[in-house]
């Protein structure tokens, strides 16, 4: 080990930085979100220094470094532009037994600063011993996606309760079993989702029962996105990692299943037209039942729950049987395959709005008010549209839309399957009848499908036989 990774109380204590320069600026960041007081040195300052020099805090003195500048100083950083004036600054506050950091020169430090993730109380530090602090940011980026910002919020229920939760058991073990079930379950969750009335009324449930487990579990309704892993949230890959059983539907694109926590159960509900392994009805009343067997159970559902997910019609049935839920919202369709096709859903010259449209009714039918869907100067996106294609060209002619008006199906969009065929309502159907789609697909009717030529950022080549576009993947 290089260095001894320590943390200091600096609350208070005078501190000083010398130079004014953006390096300076970062290293005072850190030392006034620990509390310092710190005496500043430079002739000049950068904008961002300036506008800061009469905090209460910041005592500026508008010259260069003297060693009386040390006096009194609890902590010292170099930052200046100039090595030889760090350098000296470094040999003078090691001789006085002044912890000092000097930018950009290890040789010259008694102490470096790390890259941190900051959710006060809890600090997280990363640190390459000076070898790379380039790759200390990465490590550090990394680890950002795995501690929620709410980290800081647990750290104080922890402190509130830890009294409390030190005199109901008297041994360590115990109390690390305890904490262990806490920290990992739903009294976590709720401080995360920003429920801390939950939280506490949570913890006060856990500590009532002596510490056994509470029978009761949780449901969690995740986005999966449009298929694409990358596109997931934080939320979402945390929840997938502490779930006991997962219920998954069609949507779900196997490299997401295959995040989840590796021995979780799972169960497969999905659905496709006229053939459904599980009904809604069943459905929900499995997402009850699994919660109340104490299962934390995640609802993995593609693209985003509450659009054409169903999702609100599965928390209606948690809500009425007091199931505790969460929901965390994914990216929809829409918004994935768009922007991965290279087509903006508004745009100032072709369009003002946006709507999103289900292909098919409860009934089977395709019944939708077709005059407003026929005015101009909007996106349609129709989902499930694959099979009602016919009848969406024919109702929108029909209703006085242009068989010019430029259309677009994305296939299995954001992921390596994704195939793009574009033409118009006159011809689309010509197009996917010579190169019949895999679903699940997506369609998009309006002027701004004419911008994909320009736009799509994707790696696509175009196809001139079938009218389709095809990604290229990284060594294709």
């Amino acid at each position: 080990m290089e260095h001894l990774p320590i943390f200091l109380d600096i609350k208070n204590q005078p501190c000083l930085v010398v130079g004014g320069g953006p390096i300076a600026l970062r290293k005072l960041d850190n030392l006034y979100r620990a509390g310092a007081r710190i005496h500043l040195v430079a002739p000049t300052l950068v904008d961002e220094l300036a506008a800061r020099a009469d905090d209460p805090r910041i005592h500026y003195a508008p010259r260069r470094f003297t060693d009386s500048d040390l006096d009194g100083m609890r902590l010292a950083i170099a930052a200046t532009d100039d090595r030889a004036v760090n350098r000296s600054i470094g040999a003078l506050a090691r001789a006085r037994g002044i912890p000092v950091n000097v930018a950009d020169q290890p040789e010259d430090c008694s102490f470096i600063m790390p890259s941190i993730i900051d959710r006060s109380p809890v600090v997280v530090a990363v640190s390459t011993g000076s070898a790379s602090p380039v790759l200390a940011r990465m490590i550090r980026a990394r680890l950002e996606s795995l501690v929620p910002a709410g980290y800081g919020r647990l750290a104080d229920l922890c402190a509130r309760y830890r009294d409390r939760v030190k005199g109901r058991f008297a041994q360590q073990r115990d109390r690390r079993r305890f904490w262990d079930r806490v920290l990992q379950g739903g009294v976590a969750e709720r401080i995360f989702s920003g429920h801390l009335d939950e939280a506490d009324a949570a913890m006060e449930r856990e500590l009532a029962t002596e510490g056994q487990p509470t029978a009761r579990g949780e449901v969690y309704l995740v986005g999966a996105g449009p298929g694409d892993p990358d596109l997931l949230t934080f939320r979402a890959l945390r929840l997938m990692q502490q779930a006991d059983v997962v219920v998954y539907d069609r949507l779900v694109a196997k490299p997401i299943i295959d995040m989840v926590r590796r021995d979780a159960r799972h169960v497969y509900v999905g659905k496709e037209r006229n053939r459904h392994s599980m009904r809604q009805e069943e459905i929900n009343a499995l997402l009850a039942r699994l919660a109340r067997e104490g299962h934390r159970v995640l609802r993995l559902k593609g693209g985003d729950p509450f659009i054409f997910g169903r999702g609100g019609e599965e928390i209606d049935t948690l809500a009425a049987e007091g199931i505790p839920f969460q929901v965390v919202p994914g990216i929809t369709a829409a918004n994935g395959c768009a922007c991965y096709s290279g087509i903006p859903l508004t745009h100032r010259d072709c369009a003002q709005s946006v709507t999103f449209v289900t292909g098919h009714l409860k009934d089977g039918s395709v019944n939708l008010n077709w005059s407003q869907l026929a005015q101009p100067h909007q996106t349609l996106v129709f989902y499930m549209g694959l099979v009602g294609l016919p009848v969406i060209v024919e109702q929108l002619t029909a209703h006085g839309v242009s068989p010019q008006m430029p259309v677009a199906l994305v296939q299995q969009g954001t992921t390596h399957m994704q195939k793009v065929y574009v033409g118009t309502l006159g011809s689309i159907q010509d197009a996917v009848a010579a190169d019949p789609p895999q679903p699940p697909t997506l369609i998009i009717v309006g002027e701004v499908v004419r911008l994909r030529e320009k736009l799509d950022w994707f790696s696509t080549v175009p196809d001139p036989e079938q009218g389709a576009t095809t990604p290229i993947l990284p060594g294709d």
